[in-house]
Formats: C-alpha cells, structure tokens, sequence
C-alpha cells in the first residue's frame, strides 16, 4: 500500500500527518465545495482555507514541546512535537527481528505475520484520533517519514550543449512521470545535422531546431541527447513542441514549418513542395540509445497547415495528439471531409495510435463550430490513458460563457475557447464546448490547456485576460489590467463539465501574461502557471513580488488543490532574473507534482551544460531551463 502525504498550513505552523483513507474516531463535516466545510488532518478539522496566506482559519498548535504531548501506550514509541501538532513516533529498531512498532501496542509480529498492514502515525493530541501510515513490504517500520511544510528550492540551471544567441532553449520542454527524464525544445537552433548526436557545432541552417534530452540520476542531471529532425531544413522550427511518455522512453517532436508533401507515416521527406505543411517525429529510448521510430504527417497535407504545432502523448506513449493550427477544411465534427479547404486556419487535430512499433491514424478531429482563424489545435492535451482529450482554439469568437453555450454567437472576437473530446474504443466524439465564465474578446481561452491524469481536470490558460483581481475567485469583470491573463480550473463528474475555481496572479499586473503556459500534475492538485511578462526582480522562491524593477523577468507561480478549494503554495523566479528573460514562457511539471521545469526563451548566458555562470549575458536568447523540486521537510 502507498502512502498518502497530507499536508496543511499556516503561515508558521505545519499540521502533518502520513494518512490512509481516514482519520479513526474523528468526524468532520464533509468537503462539499463549500470553503465553510473541514476535513481531518492529523487528526483534528482543518479547514481548506487554512492556507499560508489565510492562517485566521487554521487551528491552534498543539503544542511548542514534546512534554506538552500525551505518553503514547507503548515502550518502543515517543511523543514528538511536530510543527506544532503532537505526533508519536515509532522505534522498530528496539524491537525484535520481524517485529514492528505499534505505538498502541508494543513490538508485534510483522505484516503477513499476524499483525496488522499498517504501521502507525498517531497523533498523541487531545482525543483517541490515529491516522494510518500505510506501508509497502518493504517499508514496515518506523513512521519516521514524518512530512512538513512543502519547500521548493531549485535544483538544476540547464543550458543546450551549443548554446547560441537566440536559439530559444527552453521554448518547448517535457518531464517523465517521475521527473528524471528531461526532454528541452530548441527551436531556432542552427545546426544542419540530421538524426542523433550529430554535429552540433555546423550552424548552417537557421531556425532548423533541436532537442536535448537530459536525465536525473542520484541527485545530479547530465546530458543523454542530442536530437535533429531526420531531414532537416532550414526554419523548420523543429523543437517548439515536445511531449513524453510517462516513461520518458517516447518522445513526440513537432516542427510545425516542415515542407514536406508527404502524407501519413513513413512518407518521403525530401519533397518540399508543401512550405509549411508541417512534420512530427517520433523516437524512442532503449536504456540510454535513442533512435528515430516514426515520421507523422497529416493524412491532407497542405502548405500552411502547421502540423505539429503542438504534440501530446498517453502516458503508455501509444497515443499522439497533433495540432495543426493552419489547417482549413470547413468539416466539424469528428472525420469529417478533409478536401474543402474553405475556412482558411480554422485548425484541426489528428490522433495517431501505435501497435507495436506501426504508427496510423486514428481520428482527425475538428471544432463543432469550425470558423476561419480560430486556431483550432493551438493546445492540445491527453489523459494518461490517451482516452480524453482538450484542444484549445484561442481565437474563436463566441460570446458564450460556461459550459456549452451558444456557439453561434462571433460577437467576441478572438475570445477562445476549449473543445473536450473523448474515445471509447476507437471512436472520438466531442463532450464539452468549454468557455470563460467572463468570455471578453481578446481574452485567448484556450492559448494553453493542460488535462490531469484522469482527464477530470482540466486548467486553461487565457493569458491576454484582463481583469486586475488577484488570487482565486476574485472579480472577474474588474477589466482594468490589460493582458494581465487568468487561468481557469474545470472538473468533470461523470461526463459532465463544470468550472471549479478562476485563478490569477499574487500579483496582477497588466501585460504580465499570466496563463502563458499551464501544467497540472497527474492527480490534477497540484498546478503551475507561467507568467512570462512579470516583472518583479527577486530571485528565486517567495521573493518580493511588488519590486517591478526587470520588465518581462516573468515569474510561475504554483498552486495546490484541498478538496475543492485552490491556494497559491509558491512565487518562483530564476536564480539569475533579468529583463525580458520570459522565465515562465514554458512550465512543466512531472507526475506527483513535485519538480518543476521552467523555460526561459530570453535568457543569455552564454554558458554550457548544467549549473554553469549565469551572470555571463552575451548570448541573447539563448534560453535556459530552470528545474525545482518541493520537498516536504520536517
């Protein structure tokens, strides 16, 4: 059984405790949305408000000291303060061999041995409350895993191995489920050497793009890659989208400028009769060797098309999302009529599946209210199991709001909107027509969007949003700060969508961008935001976010979901923050939520590698991705 962490906190107090499904003898009333409602956490009702920044409605320590705290009722356990809550803590090392410490009971007979599956957590408070820790076979002892207030620190600076002025590393980015796989989009790069670990100090075609892999192994990150298209060509932007597997052994490149005539898989890449039709490619890992698997065109190529302007793959890597934001067949719907090129970039997706190593098509999926110009496609995000997806169209024009609306309606131009999609078996249909609750024109819903594992949750970015409100749920027709942006929270129950929470920046300013990338972990609570406009000058985590001494610096901020309520958890800057860096252009975040990697576009140093000089600015636009950790220390 896998352990469940749970954390709360004020502003100065953690309340921890390693949890099961329950807190034993304790009733609280239950989390319906309602912020009035509380939940147990350490045994005790702890509110959703109780957040860093709203401590009013947290509870009261418990304790300073350990000799506040009740005796627990057994010789191989100890009374801990713990951030303010009394804890026990077991010893199984006092007890025999095969036994554990139950903090009720004494040293008992292993799990499988008579004893029970659980070893214990309990909190020596007021009351009976315990809370279970639950425990793998191979970690039946001590509780000691006990949890704080959740820390995030930055834990890599990483630089392209060529780094060149505007090469744009960072542009686009992608992280394993476990976080120790990197894949980093370098768009611009130059290099004319084809397939894996060519040269990359030939810069003879400008804008041809690369991809470097990086790869986590015992706390330090190094280089395993260097990727190029297998035909590569000058301003074929290979690079500006990338997408992972779970495993991190599939890899998804776009290179929306591609040229290529070809259609559908494996077709001849040296016809470039089609300027912009647009290429995917595929490649997969085998231990630390990467190689080529597929080469992906749509099934309609056409000049101008852009496929592969933005890549998603399933968790198992076996199911590919393509945006093809130029697009513009005037179809709707799911497989409709490819051939009538009258709705020019209206935008479309197409869904690939792989069997084995074979690569086909699967569905080409359009906007039920297809229109001209609305960029069906620029985001584009699956569920783990590839069978939900959202696609965001950021320059349709309704005026609906909510869920559903009339479609209809151009009266807001350039609104956006979101469009969910979801397969059974084979089949595609459309779900949910999804838009703003505060649809303006201009606003861009849809420019970002970002699905949790089980396609329940869904955040939008709308990063031209205008409203001046700051933190979550605050008023949304306050329009007075231009292009300030907003992200939107949706939750589906069932097959039915509604939204949950409308989220903007600590610190709202005009032009910040907020909502310029999007990133949900794969249980969807916890979510980061990229802002790339922000202007603050501090560095690194909870800075000063009122000194706007470095224009367009950006900043991400990271939020986290208690039951139905979010909360901003942190405010990250670069180590080395600078002007117009557009740190935030690109967030990503692996699976539990904990590492973070940020893209920075703009940034210039012009060092190598891993955690080299960042002061060292004479390469503009080199770009740099920056990689943190939360850590729950105690």
């Amino acid at each position: 059984m896998s352990r469940d962490v749970v954390v709360t906190a004020t502003a100065t107090t953690g309340f921890t405790v390693l949890m099961t499904r329950n807190c034993v003898e304790v009733q609280c009333p239950a989390v319906s949305g309602d912020p009035a409602h509380s939940a147990c956490v350490g045994g005790r009702c702890v509110e959703p408000r109780c957040t860093p920044e709203t401590p009013e409605y947290c509870p009261v320590p418990e304790c300073t000291a350990a000799s506040e705290c009740s005796d627990p009722l057994s010789s191989c356990a100890e009374p801990v303060c713990e951030d303010g809550t009394c804890l026990v803590r077991t010893e199984t090392a006092v007890c025999a061999a095969g036994e554990y410490c139950d903090p009720t009971a004494g040293c008992r007979g292993a799990p499988g041995d008579g004893g029970p599956t659980d070893a214990a957590l309990m909190d020596a408070g007021p009351g009976d409350a315990s809370a279970d820790a639950g425990a793998t076979d191979a970690d039946t002892g001590d509780a000691d895993a006990m949890v704080g207030l959740p820390t995030w620190a930055q834990q890599a600076y990483v630089k392209a191995s060529n780094t060149d002025a505007s090469d744009a590393f960072g542009l686009a980015a992608a992280l394993s489920a476990d976080g120790n796989t990197l894949a980093v989009g370098a768009g611009n790069e130059a290099s004319a050497v084809t397939g894996i670990g060519g040269d990359q100090t030939d810069d003879s075609a400008s804008q041809a793009g690369a991809v470097y892999v990086f790869v986590r192994s015992g706390g330090a990150w190094a280089q395993q890659a260097y990727l190029k298209a297998s035909n590569t060509g000058q301003s074929d932007i290979f690079g500006r989208t990338v997408a992972l597997s779970a495993d991190g052994n599939t890899l998804a490149v776009g290179a929306y400028i591609e040229d290529s005539a070809a259609t559908g898989v494996g077709g001849d890449q040296g016809d470039n009769a089609a300027d912009a039709a647009g290429a995917v490619y595929v490649f997969v890992r085998a231990g630390a060797s990467w190689a080529q698997q597929a080469y992906v065109k749509a099934s309609n190529t056409d000049a101008g098309d852009t496929f592969g302007y933005l890549v998603s793959l399933s968790g198992d890597g076996d199911t590919l999302a393509v945006g093809a934001i130029g697009e513009s067949s005037v179809a709707t719907g799911v497989d409709g009529d490819q051939g009538n090129n009258g709705s020019g970039s209206a935008g479309a997706v197409y869904v690939f599946v792989r069997a084995g190593v074979s690569w086909t098509q699967q569905a080409y999926l359009k906007a039920s209210n297809t229109g001209p110009d609305d960029r069906f496609g620029y985001s584009v995000s699956l569920s783990d199991d590839g069978d939900t997806a959202a696609v965001g169209a950021y320059f349709e024009d309704s005026a609906a709001t909510g869920i559903d609306g009339v479609q209809g309606d151009d009266t807001a131009i350039r609104a956006g909107a979101v469009y969910v999609f979801a397969r059974v078996g084979a089949v595609w249909t459309q779900q949910a027509y999804l838009k703003a609750s505060n649809t303006d024109p201009g606003d861009a819903f849809g420019f970002t969007v970002s699905l949790s594992g089980d396609g329940s949750t869904l955040a939008v970015g709308a990063f031209v949003e205008q409203s001046a409100a700051t933190g979550v749920g605050g008023d949304a027709a306050d329009d007075m700060a231009d292009n300030a942006g907003a992200v939107y929270v949706f939750v589906r129950s069932g097959a039915v969508w509604s939204q949950q929470a409308y989220v903007k920046a600590s610190n709202t300013a005009a032009s910040d961008f907020f909502g310029r990338s999007v990133s949900l972990s794969r249980d969807g609570n916890t979510m980061a935001v990229g802002t790339p406009g922000e202007d603050s000058a501090a560095t690194g985590i909870g800075g000063d976010e009122s000194d706007e001494a470095a224009d367009g610096a950006g900043a991400v901020y990271v939020f986290v979901r208690f039951g139905a309520v979010w909360s901003q958890q942190a405010y990250v800057k670069a180590s080395n923050t600078d002007a117009s860096d557009g740190f935030g252009t690109m967030v990503r975040l692996n699976g539990d939520g904990n590492r973070l990697a940020v893209g920075a576009t703009v940034e210039s140093s012009a060092t190598f590698g891993i955690d080299g000089d960042q002061s060292d600015d004479s390469a503009l636009g080199a770009g740099a991705v920056y990689v943190f950790a939360r850590t729950f220390g105690g």
